[in-house]
């Protein structure tokens, strides 16, 4: 007792209180510059509630039993939102641009406005009726123009039809006869030529005007001229109501033709105001956002993001074109809202995953994703912390050092890789969405302040989602479980001249039935669990989901791409994969194993211990023996857009890969005979 009296009462040296104070100057530091903690507008463990129907709505319209088509009295289509970013932005920036190496260029919005007035004219002056039987192809890479061109068609009532960049020429003649497509906007000559040789060889003969935004050459206007087609140059050449047809957006099928999605002014601004809505006041979006565009505008995630922007003032940058130039074309915008796919977020997160080689480091890396996701669960979301200092700020960099706002979609997103992210950039918010082309974009969304992961959050606040029995799966509604339906303002009004399919995806009471299975948790988030369609049987009569299986393979460190496939014919799942090419070479090198790249896919030493690798992700994962493949062909060559074998929203082509990969099919099959 006399020794503890000596070592509490006693002096203390000088160093000893040099720290006490520093221990307390840095306590004190901490707890003055931690941000207040992001509040959940809603209760996180009661975030849906269940009306008629067996269907839900989301919290946030607990008092209030309609669903939202707009967030603003003064912008309710399209044309408006846009004229709306023009006054409250006070005419600022709107749509910027950069070359190789260049700062960005920007219009602003009343440039932008006065163009598509200007193009809009020029198309009524070709003899374009001013109405929404009027459509007009828009054919090229994500650029301004692209988005005065849409502009000019909703200023006269028009009806914009955005051709994907990637088209091949079978499907651009499907949807130029299918929507009577009389004028084009592309963005160079080499497109130009390809709807020009369509149209020569007789297979699109409803177009009769191509309108370039880049110069093009006078041989190409006199063989425009030899097959009836006027060519002109862009710079050369009254409002719709909600519930007119603003675009149709054909969907990029992994099988068959493409169909033409009807999507109304409604539909467009009811989904933005959703989403308004859902980011709710901390992160709500001003005219001082920036957002990056470099997924497809034809794609209609792309293009509600925007919309959100227009209608505050907000800007969009556009890349340069090549997605290899991106990190640079971040840097120089340095935009505070990114919109992004799973599959560049993988990348991000591989990439740093990978540069922690030792074990020290790899220690240090996942005890600091620990600490900035504990601050993360009690909602304190900054990037001035120690580990931000040390470690993150690398990552954070390489997007800008802006981002706030990031939105993931269009597919599955692992929770670990979640978590990183959310832990390591330092964002308000990183929501993940769910939806398709046909509910506009997205009819769910994560909350703000809700770190858990995992699901898809709760219905957009423009919609409801009910499940329904899919009973030769075993799912029930009883159970919490189905197919994932959709009603509301945000809904499509049925695929383009196409009665059969429009009555497969809405049925009588119009609710669309998206072919996904879904689960509702507890906390009333929904979750997607399973796949309708692209499911086979096997020959015992074990249902199966391909896409389900490949999103929890496609976590294994050296696998970039996976296709699984499997028949009624077989009693077993192959797989064709794809290893990483930045991977690979270590992986190997920790089996003894060396080579070039197509050397080591054919290494059966590398294959087994890749096979081991995803069956050891399958039984975590709680994957079913059946559903387990037991053989795999290693491929050196990725599937891409170019190759035909992925849709330009990066879906697998089954049909193609089928069809490309028989061979080795058949081969790995007859192994187990």
């Amino acid at each position: 007792m006399e020794f503890l009296f000596q070592v509490l009462f006693s002096p203390l040296p000088t160093s000893a209180i040099i720290s006490l104070f520093a221990l307390a100057a840095a306590t004190l530091f901490y707890l003055n510059s931690r941000p207040s903690p992001l509040r959940s507008p809603i209760d996180l463990k009661r975030q849906t509630l269940g009306i008629k129907d067996g269907a839900r709505k989301t919290a946030l319209l607990e008092d209030n039993n309609n669903l939202m088509s707009y967030c603003y009295d003064d912008a309710k289509t399209i044309y408006e939102v846009f004229q709306r970013g023009l006054k409250v932005s006070g005419n600022g920036p709107c749509l910027g641009y950069r070359k190789s190496g260049r700062p960005y260029q920007w219009l602003k919005y009343k440039q932008v406005s006065d163009r598509a007035e200007h193009l809009g004219s020029g198309l009524l002056h070709k003899g374009l009726k001013p109405n929404t039987d009027t459509f007009i192809g828009i054919f090229s890479q994500n650029r301004p123009e692209w988005i005065i061109g849409e502009l000019a068609c909703y200023t006269y009532s028009m009806v914009a039809v955005p051709l994907y960049d990637t088209l091949g020429p079978e499907a651009l003649v499907f949807i130029i006869d299918r929507a009577d497509i009389s004028t084009v906007l592309c963005d160079n000559q080499i497109k130009a030529e390809t709807l020009l040789q369509l149209r020569e060889t007789g297979q699109t003969p409803v177009l009769k005007t191509i309108i370039i935004m880049d110069p093009f050459n006078s041989e190409l206007a006199e063989q425009g001229t030899k097959c009836g087609v006027d060519i002109v140059l862009l710079q050369d050449v009254e409002p719709p109501k909600p519930e007119d047809l603003g675009i149709v957006c054909f969907t990029s099928g992994t099988t068959g033709n493409p169909k033409g999605a009807m999507l109304t002014h409604e539909n467009m601004v009811s989904d933005a105001a959703g989403v308004i809505k859902t980011f709710d006041v901390p992160i709500v979006p001003s005219p001082q956002d920036t957002s990056i565009s470099f997924l497809p505008l034809a794609h209609m995630f792309e293009r509600v993001v925007q919309t959100v922007i227009y209608s505050a003032g907000g800007k969009v940058g556009f890349f340069q074109g090549d997605i290899r130039l991106l990190p640079d074309d971040m840097k120089a915008l340095q935009p505070t809202v990114f919109p992004v796919v799973p599959r560049l977020l993988n990348r991000v997160y591989d990439k740093v995953q990978s540069g922690a080689k030792s074990p020290f480091k790899k220690w240090l890396l996942n005890f600091a994703v620990e600490r900035k996701f504990a601050e993360v669960r009690k909602g304190i979301i900054r990037n001035n912390s120690v580990w931000d200092k040390l470690i993150f700020h690398k990552v954070q960099e390489s997007l800008g050092g802006r981002v706030r706002v990031m939105v993931t979609g269009a597919a599955p997103i692992s929770p670990s890789v979640l978590n990183f992210l959310r832990a390591s950039l330092g964002c308000q918010v990183i929501f993940e969405a769910y939806g398709q082309t046909e509910c506009t974009a997205g009819c769910t969304f994560t909350m703000p302040g809700d770190s858990t992961s995992g699901h898809v959050g709760v219905p957009l606040p423009c919609n409801v989602v009910k499940l329904v029995d899919v009973e030769d799966m075993n799912y029930f509604a009883s159970n919490d479980e189905g197919e994932v339906c959709i009603k509301g303002r945000n809904v499509f009004k049925g695929y383009l001249k196409d009665p059969e399919k429009t009555a497969e995806a809405l049925d009588e009471d119009g609710w669309l039935h998206t072919g996904d299975i879904g689960k509702w948790l507890p906390s009333g988030v929904l979750k997607i669990i399973d796949r309708k369609k692209n499911i086979f049987k096997l020959a015992q009569g074990e249902y199966i989901a391909p896409e389900k299986i490949e999103n929890v393979y496609v976590r294994s460190e050296p696998v970039a791409q996976v296709f699984v496939h499997g028949d009624s014919l077989q009693s077993c799942l192959i797989a064709i994969i794809v290893p990483d090419p930045d991977v690979l070479p270590g992986f190997a090198k920790n089996l003894g194993c060396q080579g070039s790249f197509e050397e080591l896919c054919k290494n059966t030493e590398i294959k087994r211990a890749i096979l081991s690798d995803l069956t050891k992700l399958g039984k975590e994962a709680g994957l079913k023996s059946f559903e387990q493949v037991k053989d795999v062909y290693l491929h050196p060559e990725q599937f891409t857009i170019e190759n035909g074998l992925l849709t330009p929203t990066l879906k697998a082509k089954r049909n193609e890969l089928k069809s490309l990969f028989k061979p080795q099919i058949d081969e790995l099959y007859a192994n187990f005979q």
